[in-house]
């Protein structure tokens, strides 16, 4: 791989490294990347300078978690919120000179703490997250917490106990489709003796168990008519293979030297996350054996897979007190994006009005 260029952010006490290819795909590709990290409480977009440089921006949101995507609009799982993140800036606007997008919040519902983790946007507009503490898949509630909509058939009840670590949602076609869970445990924290390879991939839309015998999946997307998935505990970006039996059918693309979570794609691009494992309480996985089969240690970033051959063609690295991602985003059409929180006093002075038709 090419050698990095580095850029340091003392704001998070963490060092940048990207491959010297990394600005130029995403150029190429037209895109910018959005991650989030629940340990440091921030969402980092990544995009492109006016020199054509790397340009991070991180804005403080208390454990940010899941993001969703679509129409000018970032959507964003936190501790006791879900972020509805507006792009206010017009076609060829540009703010202080170099950001050619910027968010604001401008619906911030608050949930309480429900672990809320993946997060997704039906056609409708009808704003979805999996909610782990309750293992159910809810939506928001103009006058509740959540409102379930649905669970896994092995978890009896709706209550307040993380059982099974239900924590991906896929989207397809505007709805709701695959879920990911790390067991299908119906006792309290059951999940955790089962990180292994308890974990199932769930057909939301029939109940069905259409992938199992995963360590600890997570991400579960949808691309190219294709059910992808990571598979967190060994490390692995692979597919599912619905025409074989459950027990059989998951396909490995490639490995990346982390724990894996955080998917988003682009073209023929797979944008995965990583992070370095907790091992007080996640030792024991398959992925510390093929890293020491590959002298190799964990990481935290982000690894862009070729889906022709998995090979990663290009990276994004994270060092220093940042050590855990959550999810991706790849944001189409941007090339600089900046983000306002409300945890700094600068948004204050953000005020725009729409245009008079």
């Amino acid at each position: 791989m090419p050698e990095p260029s580095e850029h340091t952010k003392p704001a998070s006490q963490a060092k940048y490294s990207v491959s010297a290819g990394f600005v130029g795909l995403m150029a190429q590709l037209n895109i910018a990347v959005a991650l989030t990290s629940y340990q440091s409480g921030r969402l980092y977009l990544l995009g492109r300078n006016l020199s054509g440089g790397l340009m991070v921006n991180e804005q403080v949101f208390q454990k940010a978690m899941g993001l969703f995507y679509r129409d000018k609009t970032l959507y964003l799982a936190t501790l006791a919120h879900v972020y509805r993140m507006t792009n206010i800036l017009r076609p060829n606007e540009v703010m202080d000179e170099q950001f050619t997008d910027c968010f604001i919040p401008r619906t911030a519902h608050f949930t309480g703490i429900l672990d809320a983790h993946d997060v997704g946007v039906s056609d409708q507009g009808t704003v979805y997250f999996v909610n782990t503490r309750y293992n159910c898949i809810a939506e928001l509630s103009d006058v509740h917490s959540f409102k379930p909509v649905w669970k896994p058939r092995f978890v009896s009840t709706l209550i307040s106990e993380d059982r099974c670590h239900l924590n991906g949602l896929a989207m397809q076609d505007g709805a709701i489709k695959y879920a990911s869970a790390v067991s299908k445990s119906d006792t309290i924290d059951g999940w955790r003796d089962r990180r292994a390879d308890g974990g199932v991939i769930i057909d939301v839309q029939t109940d069905e168990i259409v992938c199992q015998g995963l360590s600890m999946p997570h991400s579960p997307r949808v691309h190219n008519d294709r059910l992808w998935v990571l598979n967190s505990g060994t490390g692995e970006l692979g597919w599912v293979d619905l025409t074989k039996p459950a027990d059989q059918n998951f396909t490995p693309l490639a490995f990346c030297p982390g724990f894996v979570r955080g998917l988003s794609f682009h073209g023929n691009f797979a944008f995965v996350g990583l992070s370095k494992p907790r091992y007080e309480r996640f030792e024991g996985l398959a992925l510390d054996d093929a890293l020491s089969r590959r002298d190799s240690d964990p990481w935290c970033g982000l690894q862009v897979i070729d889906l022709t051959n998995g090979r990663c063609v290009e990276w994004f690295r994270i060092d220093g007190q940042v050590e855990e991602l959550y999810d991706i985003e790849v944001l189409p059409d941007i090339t600089c994006p900046r983000a306002f929180g409300f945890l700094t006093d600068d948004v204050l002075g953000i005020v725009t009005a729409e245009q008079a038709s």
